[in-house]
């Protein structure tokens, strides 16, 4: 199983410790940090020991604002999960917050679940992004040269394989990548698979997530179901269209909901994908079709 250490940075000892009890009993390792200028050495000297940070906002010297704009203003690090701790989380302040490349705003003073559920969907976009990138390596060139494509596929797996090709056929795959795999795995979970976003919430929860995916995956009433993913290049962009056979959804609530949205720990991909990896993204009818477009 692979090993995940976190960074953790505030210039409170009693929340770091807190924290770092917390994170630790669920298996994860934690570094820790009391400052932000603290927290940015130990990124410039070993980053790729990391795979999320959690800091807080308001912080004397570095802040939280100032040290997540130099974790993405650097190539080696971007890609990296921010998640910034905050007891004032206005509507503003979390749009800032994302806008400025966080992965999620977490508003104090929060649960032990609320903490497990961010920090585990962070370890996972992180192990994904690891994924596509490790798995483009050898298509990196020739698939720039695609023009168009069409791929059928059931399963999360075949979600995976599908984004990493087609992510290397962008300019910027690590930011199309993430985006990419959350609007095809809402088709094969919430569209084809019916799971409605609370269900999947309980069943995390539960831990019985995976197992309720396979058993969806093998009842006949779902097992012949397909979500079809095209590409398409033109000279000014490049169109993903993911498309499947489910009853679709109240995709309106999700892509004009407000800031406060991207505070829930799940159901929020769509919205993610809309705000960092694609400059146009449109849902049409019941919502089993989404066209997300890409300028070039």
């Amino acid at each position: 199983m692979m090993e995940h250490t976190l960074l953790l940075v505030d210039d409170e000892p009693f929340s770091l410790e807190l924290m770092s009890e917390l994170l630790e009993s669920d298996g994860y390792k934690t570094v820790q940090a009391d400052s932000g200028e603290e927290a940015w050495a130990r990124l410039e000297a070993e980053h790729e020991r990391f795979c999320a940070v959690l800091l807080d906002k308001m912080m004397p010297g570095l802040n939280g604002m100032e040290l997540l704009a130099r974790i993405k203003e650097s190539p080696d690090m971007e890609s990296l999960p921010v998640i910034i701790q905050s007891a004032f989380g206005s509507p503003g302040s979390i749009q800032q917050g994302m806008s400025a490349g966080a992965f999620f705003f977490l508003n104090k003073p929060f649960s032990r679940d609320m903490l497990l559920a961010v920090v585990k969907a962070a370890v996972d976009h992180w192990d994904r992004q690891l994924y596509f990138r490790e798995m483009g390596l050898h298509q990196e060139g020739t698939m720039m040269m695609l023009q168009e494509a069409e791929f059928t596929l059931r399963t999360l797996q075949e979600a995976h394989a599908v984004t990493a090709l087609l992510a290397r056929a962008c300019p910027v795959p690590e930011r199309v990548a993430s985006g990419l795999y959350e609007l095809i795995a809402n088709a094969v979970e919430h569209g084809n698979l019916g799971f409605g976003f609370q269900d999947k919430q309980r069943l995390l929860a539960e831990e019985s997530w995976d197992s309720a995916l396979q058993a969806r995956l093998s009842d006949p009433a779902y097992a012949q179901r397909q979500v079809s993913v095209r590409f398409r290049r033109s000279a000014e962009d490049i169109t993903f269209t993911v498309s499947d056979q489910g009853r679709g959804f109240d995709w309106q609530s999700i892509l004009n909901a407000g800031p406060a949205a991207l505070l829930r720990p799940h159901g929020r991909g769509i919205l993610l994908a809309k705000l960092s990896s694609f400059d146009h993204l449109e849902y049409c009818g019941d919502g089993n079709q989404v066209i997300a477009r890409l300028r070039l």
